[in-house]
């Protein structure tokens, strides 16, 4: 493998789902800069000799400012060594590449991305929920619960399936706006947590009762999905 910085998807979190260029290159890796929901498996997957450094990213916890991020990337970039910048998911799916690659470009660093399993597609899936069906859902719409007012609510609540990533902390204010544009109470929603993983949990209910379905309980990090397609999972 020429000697870059590689921006890595590892996929929802279990190493089972990592993609074969990905496992190429973390076995061959010499720096490692990785993000808190990285299956620790993949860590042993690295040279004994790998510096790996964690730049985790958990809402509500202490983490790696990204402009601190961005310095080691370029860096260990400049040193021409091999370095991996591995995120969970998918890079390009609210990954924060943006500003990891216009730092790179303006250091004159060479990267490369590669393309990893997002949990918006993986955790429906893995919970037996299609996001597509020729009368139920013919199209989907996937965005973070973050900054939640700067979505349109109106738009959102006509199309028949959503994902959320990283809502569970703002779940009583995603179903609010949803219920307030149009939802119907009865609409099927799902939070999956740890999807993937040995650790995975679903909770299944409607707009009306999820609230207190999952009162008390600790959601994050979760993948919500809201439609009449959660009602197949029954049948699948």
């Amino acid at each position: 493998m020429t000697k870059k910085v590689y921006l890595v998807g590892a996929g929802p979190g279990n190493i089972e789902y990592l993609t074969v260029k990905a496992y190429r290159l973390l076995t061959s890796t010499e720096v490692l800069i990785y993000d808190a929901l990285v299956d620790a498996e993949l860590l042993e997957l690295v040279p004994e000799k790998c510096l790996k450094i964690d730049v985790g990213k958990r809402g509500g916890k202490p983490s790696t400012p990204q402009g601190e991020i961005n310095n080691l990337l370029v860096k260990y970039g400049r040193q021409n060594k091999q370095v991996i910048r591995l995120k969970s998911g998918d890079p390009f799916i609210f990954g924060r590449c943006i500003a990891e690659i216009q730092a790179l470009k303006t250091a004159g660093c060479e990267f490369e991305i590669i393309p990893g399993i997002s949990s918006a597609l993986a955790a429906p899936l893995l919970a037996g929920i299609p996001l597509t069906d020729n009368v139920l859902s013919r199209c989907f719409t996937v965005f973070t619960g973050h900054e939640l007012d700067a979505l349109n609510w109106e738009a959102i609540s006509q199309i028949e399936t959503l994902v959320i990533l990283m809502g569970a902390k703002n779940l009583e204010d995603i179903v609010y706006q949803l219920l307030r544009y149009g939802k119907l109470p009865s609409t099927p929603i799902a939070i999956i947590r740890w999807a993937g993983t040995a650790s995975q949990e679903i909770w299944i209910g409607e707009l009306s009762n999820i609230l207190t379905k999952t009162q008390g309980l600790s959601l994050s990090p979760a993948v919500i999905v809201i439609g009449e397609v959660v009602g197949l999972r029954k049948f699948l």
